[in-house]
């Protein structure tokens, strides 16, 4: 049994500033607060095969978590799939963005979530409270892009 889960935020910032901080991938911390820390390899810009190793707290236990990006289109869309072997994985993520103005940009991140064993079980859970959480995971990404990067010019 699988479980979507996705948010949609619009970001006060151009298109390419927004994707150049969720491309990045280590800034996950920012605006993830299970993301515990997280490394990127190989170093330098990501790309299709670059690969993301972190480490994350849910439900009060830690677990390794690896992600290959799968595409990456600038400015519009980036997708990657976890390849670790944990009982509940994102086989399938995103960011999709959207120029919306000159300076916003809408954002929608997803994941499918799939259960592997007793994860199984677990995998309704785990949709439901990231679907719950929907909303404010798309306020705390929009928070971080825009303290993060410099508002345009003309702002």
């Amino acid at each position: 049994m699988a479980g979507q889960f996705e948010a949609t935020t619009e970001i006060n910032r151009p298109i390419e500033d927004v994707f150049a901080f969720l491309a990045e991938g280590t800034n996950d911390p920012k605006f993830s607060p299970r993301v515990q820390s997280i490394a990127k390899t190989p170093e330098g810009p990501t790309a299709v095969g670059t690969v993301f190793t972190s480490t994350v707290k849910d439900a009060g236990m830690k677990s390794g978590r690896t992600f290959r990006i799968t595409e990456f289109e600038a400015p519009h869309r980036i997708r990657w799939a976890e390849t670790s072997k944990n009982s509940v994985t994102a086989d399938e993520g995103g960011y999709d963005l959207e120029s919306i103005g000159p300076d916003t940009t809408r954002v929608r991140i997803f994941n499918v979530l799939e259960g592997h064993g007793i994860g199984k079980l677990l995998v309704g859970f785990a949709a439901a409270a990231a679907r719950k959480d929907g909303p404010a995971f798309g306020q705390r990404i929009k928070a971080a892009v825009e303290a993060e990067t410099k508002p345009s010019q003309g702002a």
